[in-house]
């Protein structure tokens, strides 16, 4: 294997009923850097710690591209998995390696965007509705006219199609509204304070953002230079959801629009439970809610929501029912099993 990829966390866990059959869990991610997939890897670990089935948790790590996932998927299966949780790089690049592992009795779980494998189980947020809900909040906030900026994730893979998708959909009906700016972030947090510092000092008029969850950085970049906010759309990222909750008073309107990042936990529950012979669905899509800082409802939701005490860039929906049975302790622990 090579090195520096593959990480062994063993032990620690409460000990199953005698004979009880315990697992190994791959793990395969290629965004480092980026708080939504630390949080997704915590969720795996805290639900692999909760199950009490699971023996040791083996997570291929680093930020590559569908060829290095390919080979870091083949290395998981050689470390002899039991079950693989993935967040895919390509929506079909991958379905070859991923029937590999399904062949030789691996249980494949993808997880955050979908691919076009027929063997995979996948788990994962509407991403269409995603973008939908977030920008139909925006254009209404904006009167159905105005200039927006669409800053998107990463050029390519599944996720980033399928909100583009729904954000056009969305577009087309407000004939009135018009994108000025678009911008792929990488979903890193350099790229994009970049890329808003350009636009603010382009002179480029912008009425509103709408953002694929590097959102918090968005919002910093303005309070740097010193601009009047516009509406800002994002994710439900702990940073964000504390300026959507605190800056309220200062001019800022937003809301942010849940993607949590615990699928990775939901994933590894469903690929236990069919491991142990229990029947699931091959595809399960988590529906989004909006939570914006105009209403009560929604304002109230932020400040509930916001936790002083979370990394600024985790999401701040701890689970995904009825999968996950973490505690929010272990989660932020993300203590090897």
């Amino acid at each position: 294997m090579t090195a520096g990829l593959l990480a062994v966390a063993c032990g620690g866990s409460a000990a199953p009923a005698t004979g009880t059959k315990k697992y190994v869990v791959g793990v395969s991610n290629t965004l480092t850097g980026n708080g939504f997939r630390e949080e997704m890897i915590c969720s795996i670990k805290a639900q692999a710690k909760a199950s009490g089935i699971v023996s040791k948790v083996v997570v291929a790590n680093r930020t590559t591209d569908p060829s290095g996932q390919i080979a870091d998927v083949r290395n998981l299966i050689s470390a002899g998995v039991n079950v693989i949780v993935m967040n895919p790089s390509d929506r079909s690049a991958l379905d070859a390696v991923i029937k590999q592992a399904t062949d030789k009795g691996i249980v494949v779980v993808t997880v955050d965007q979908g691919v076009t494998s027929t063997t995979a189980y996948q788990l994962y947020n509407n991403q269409v509705k995603y973008a939908q809900l977030g920008a139909d909040w925006l254009f209404k906030q904006l009167g159905s006219k105005g200039n927006v900026v669409e800053m998107r994730g990463i050029n390519g893979v599944s996720a980033d199609a399928d909100r583009h998708q729904g954000f056009l959909a969305t577009l087309a009906k407000y004939p009135n509204i018009k994108v000025v700016k678009e911008t792929f972030t990488n979903w890193s947090l350099d790229p994009a304070a970049q890329q808003i510092k350009d636009i603010l000092g382009s002179g480029l008029k912008v009425d509103g953002i709408w953002t694929s969850g590097i959102d918090s950085t968005v919002v910093d970049q303005y309070v740097t230079a010193k601009k009047p906010f516009v509406p800002v759309v994002g994710a439900d990222n702990n940073a964000f959801i504390g300026q959507l909750a605190n800056l309220k008073s200062q001019g800022l309107a937003g809301a942010a629009v849940t993607n949590p990042a615990t699928v990775g936990g939901a994933g590894l529950a469903l690929g236990l439970d069919v491991l142990q012979g229990k029947t699931e669905p091959h595809l399960v899509n988590l529906d989004p809610i909006i939570w914006d800082n105009q209403s009560s409802t929604g304002l109230t939701e932020l400040q509930n929501h916001y936790d002083t005490k979370l990394d600024a860039y985790y999401g701040v929906s701890f689970q995904v029912a009825p999968w996950t049975t973490y505690t929010k302790a272990d989660l932020i622990a993300c203590a090897d099993v």
